[in-house]
């Protein structure tokens, strides 16, 4: 009986563990989003763009960042973003990494509001 509860132990905490790896990894996003100055444009909160034309990072939608990076990566075209900005900053930038990132700034307060 105890080779079954450290069996079913094992599975839950590798399932957890792939879990957390799939939604990526929040220091190495931090790492990514100093290491190319984010907060340049996307000020350094995250909510305070350098524009206001420039969208509030911070707590949004992890599955919608990592959408917008890859289309930003993929560029001009079917199903691609053209900003000449974005899309250098992206290129060299693994789906691991969009991963990390997105979790990332996820992870940060936001200030957007739904309603006002």
């Amino acid at each position: 009986m105890n080779h079954l509860k450290a069996l079913v132990v094992a599975l839950v905490c590798g399932t957890i563990s792939m879990t957390a790896q799939a939604a990526g990894n929040v220091a190495n996003g931090k790492a990514l989003a100093d290491k190319y100055n984010c907060f340049t444009c996307h000020g350094k909160d995250y909510n305070t763009p350098l524009d206001p034309s420039y969208p509030k990072l911070a707590g949004q939608h992890r599955d919608y960042l990592e959408h917008a990076l890859v289309a930003y990566k993929r560029g001009d075209g079917a199903y691609g973003r053209n900003n000449a900005i974005m899309t250098g900053q992206v290129k060299p930038l693994s789906n691991k990494d969009i991963k990390d990132l997105a979790a990332y700034l996820h992870s940060l307060p936001g200030t957007m509001a739904v309603h006002r």
